[in-house]
């Protein structure tokens, strides 16, 4: 006969295994891309995302593409400087975005345009997301001298 303090401590460790197998099991059926923060313009350009999924992209501000409409209404491209996506945002920027710049947008790929419903900028002068860290170091990220020779291979950096 086992003694009420070892049958608690087997009961407490069953649990406790059956808890960690369901919780993995849950991780291992998501979707690949449940845990990727962004996409770049190259994934979205490559593979686009399904017409309506909500997702964020982030990329690089693009030199002379910010061009702002009636009211709060402003679309500019974001590139990662081997692709360029066409942004449309209907709302108050952060102070802080600009040419140039990091950014991330939360929104729907229709028709070409990305369709923010949400626009992030870096937070001071010397915060950049890892990813986009990342994303120039294995990139050679260009120069802004190269962008004009990039943009003409790009996608379109006017928007409609």
């Amino acid at each position: 006969m086992r003694s009420l303090k070892k049958t608690r401590r087997i009961q407490i460790i069953s649990i406790a295994i059956a808890c960690i197998v369901a919780m993995l099991s849950v991780l291992w059926f998501l979707p690949d891309d449940s845990f990727q923060f962004f996409r770049s313009p190259t994934e979205v350009v490559v593979a686009p995302p399904a017409e309506g999924e909500l997702f964020r992209i982030g990329g690089m501000v693009q030199a002379g593409s910010i061009q702002r409409g009636q009211g709060t209404k402003v679309s500019f491209v974001v590139t990662d400087c081997y692709n360029a996506v066409p942004v449309s945002y209907d709302g108050i920027l952060p102070s802080l975005f600009e040419e140039g710049q990091g950014m991330v947008g939360q929104g729907r790929y229709i028709n070409g345009t990305f369709e923010a419903v949400e626009i992030l900028a870096k937070h001071d002068e010397t915060y950049m997301p890892a990813e986009v860290e990342n994303m120039h170091e294995q990139q050679n990220f260009c120069a802004p001298q190269d962008a004009a020779t990039t943009d003409a291979t790009a996608a379109p950096a006017t928007t409609g």
